[in-house]
């Protein structure tokens, strides 16, 4: 169920912290209401209540916006994946090229996981469940990856040794200082609205 042109109360908290003008402004959207027939386990479903800022919305669009809320999930154990397993974010990287660069890698490994699973078998946890070979995770995926890559082609050629380089001469210093980039906005902002007013006045 969805209904047009239906705002939510404001209050002087979070973004509206900073607002100038002590009444708040009035933003008009959709509100839609989801509930399913059925949950695992005899569960009791209780609605989930989603708001857009669009309004004039047509049934297509209601569609479209809750189906993307849940897809979200996927979205979030995708980046917990590059994370937490592929070391997106294990580099210190120091220039924004560099990190573009270690993206595209990521995103490459995900990739090649994923055309992976008809290959692979599913060597799963104990308290995992079966799942079929084409629906397995990436994380699955890379357990068995090992054995996969032993029979795959390999268009490069073998990698030759080498030792590393002398590197820094010992107990000297780094006299080259790495380059810092500004965040951004790095003011602190008030925890309460009594401190907030506070500042103000």
């Amino acid at each position: 169920m969805a209904w047009n042109r239906v705002h939510p109360r404001l209050t002087h908290r979070g973004p509206w912290l900073e607002h100038a003008e002590e009444e708040l402004p009035v933003l008009h959207g959709t509100l839609m209401r989801l509930t399913v027939e059925y949950l695992p386990g005899d569960r009791d479903p209780k609605p989930v209540w989603l708001w857009c800022s669009a309004t004039s919305a047509t049934s297509a669009d209601v569609d479209r916006w809750w189906q993307s809320f849940l897809r979200r999930f996927d979205l979030e154990h995708t980046f917990r994946l590059m994370k937490q397993t592929l070391g997106w974010t294990a580099p210190k990287v120091r220039r924004a090229d560099t990190a573009d660069l270690w993206t595209w890698l990521i995103i490459a490994a995900h990739t090649q996981l994923c055309l992976a699973r008809p290959l692979t078998e599913d060597l799963r946890r104990p308290w995992e469940r079966r799942t079929e070979p084409r629906r397995l995770t990436p994380a699955r995926v890379r357990r068995g990856f090992r054995n996969v890559r032993a029979t795959a082609a390999r268009p490069a050629a073998a990698p030759k040794p080498s030792r590393p380089g002398p590197g820094r001469p010992s107990g000297s210093k780094n006299n080259q200082r790495a380059s810092h980039h500004s965040v951004g906005k790095t003011i602190k902002r008030a925890e309460s609205i009594k401190e907030h007013q506070a500042r103000r006045g």
